[in-house]
């Protein structure tokens, strides 16, 4: 056996050592290459949707001036200078204010009632049946439809509009979260299960962080028909407590025929959309979905 071995070992080819110099640096290639000025302009998400914002603006006051009829389609700079004399009076930012406030009552009181069906529904078999039948027969049904039932039931005020809102926020929040729940996968259901977690604490502790990119799809899509159905409330409800809000002022606008005072309710409604997209729930998407490696 001996020699056998010693004869394997002579047939095995051994590979010569290679001993290499050390290189200096400047004897690599380019190993990181200097971005240019507009590569580092263009990377600049601010910067690229800014652009496109000022071709629209170029683009409606291009058309406008072509319409060259205000009473269908003012200027671009016609509606600025109704904007900055509603803003300067403080009509405007009252009537912002007005719409917020409601807004922000209806919007968390529809949140909340959305996370309580939706634990409840990933916690008991009662509570599925239960939002998936709410869902299929109430999330179709327009939430201005309701407005009619909504005065009837709560009079001329402002508990009429929450109404309305909460049902506009409720269903497509619930509907998001319970999936996000259910596509949480089982692997992290059993880790918190290990460490003794069940019901809520797994809830809070588990399924909220795991299905948080959901949850947060819903509470833009919740906002963006909140927003929407408010306002379209109040160009049919008027003023509610005797304040009105950016409903009403353009619904004013538009019996004087101030044509540039309408755009420029509307692009008040615009303005908040991008601060509220673009600030608040980008912020809370950096800090939350981003950091933890969920999105890119």
């Amino acid at each position: 056996m001996s020699d056998v071995a010693s004869d394997l070992a002579s047939d095995v080819v051994r590979r010569p050592e290679i001993i290499r110099p050390a290189q200096r640096g400047q004897d690599f290639g380019v190993v990181e290459k200097a971005l240019t000025l507009p590569e580092r302009l263009y990377n600049q998400v601010w910067l690229r949707k800014g652009a496109l914002l000022v071709v629209l603006a170029l683009a409606w006051e291009a058309y406008a001036r072509h319409l060259d009829n205000p009473l269908l389609v003012p200027t671009f700079t016609d509606t600025l200078a109704a904007w900055w004399d509603a803003v300067s009076s403080g009509v405007l930012p009252q009537r912002a204010w007005a719409s917020l406030q409601v807004l922000a009552v209806g919007f968390g009181a529809g949140v909340v009632l959305a996370g309580v069906l939706t634990v409840l529904a990933i916690t008991t078999r009662i509570g599925t049946d239960f939002l998936e039948t709410m869902t299929a027969m109430f999330n179709p049904l327009p939430a201005i439809a309701l407005l009619p039932l909504a005065m009837i039931w709560f009079g001329l005020g402002i508990g009429s509009l929450v109404f309305v809102l909460i049902h506009s926020v409720l269903w497509a929040v619930a509907l998001n979260t319970h999936a996000g729940f259910r596509g949480v996968s089982q692997t992290l259901r059993m880790v918190g299960r290990n460490y003794g977690l069940s019901g809520l604490r797994l809830v809070f502790r588990i399924l909220i962080p795991a299905a948080f990119p959901s949850i947060l799809a819903g509470l833009k899509i919740g906002w963006a028909f909140a927003w929407r159905t408010l306002i379209a409330a109040e160009l049919v409800f008027g003023v509610a407590s005797g304040k009105g809000g950016l409903g009403w002022f353009i619904f004013e606008s538009k019996n004087e025929l101030d044509i540039p005072s309408v755009f420029a309710g509307l692009l008040t409604i615009i303005m908040i959309g991008l601060v509220v997209e673009n600030v608040v729930f980008r912020t809370l998407e950096n800090r939350t979905i981003r950091r933890w490696g969920m999105q890119h």
